[in-house]
């Protein structure tokens, strides 16, 4: 069972940066399509970015990109997410999450149901 522990959260000023971590167990021999949500209270889960299981496809929404960067470490098995210029109006739970139930290689999944698997998710406050 892939499990998904992220870290990185925390305190960052407008137009300051952070880095996400989300460390991935399960099997040793396969990559995962993965994906970044957040979640603002009172708000729908929303796509932030994702990554092909073959790390050779990123997508992101358009009001991340450019900003954002969505990268794997295999050897750490940890999938980043850097935030860059972060706004005001971006404070959310951070969650990411990993599709354990396909082997597609080269396809990006931008949907919340296209993954089965969830982080227990990070908190991101931005400060104006």
């Amino acid at each position: 069972q892939v499990q998904l522990v992220e870290s990185g959260g925390g305190l960052v000023q407008a137009g300051g940066s952070l880095r996400l971590s989300c460390a991935v167990s399960g099997r040793s021999d396969r990559n995962y399509a993965m994906g970044w949500f957040r979640q603002a209270p009172e708000k729908e889960r929303e796509f932030v970015a994702a990554l092909n299981s073959r790390g050779t496809g990123t997508y992101y929404a358009d009001s991340v990109k450019g900003r954002f960067t969505i990268s794997r470490d295999s050897a750490k098995n940890t999938v980043y997410l850097q935030m860059n210029s972060l706004k005001p109006d971006e404070p959310a739970a951070y969650y990411c999450a990993a599709d354990s139930r396909t082997n597609t290689y080269f396809t990006i999944k931008i949907t919340a149901y296209e993954y089965d698997c969830w982080g227990q998710g990070t908190q991101v406050t931005v400060s104006s």
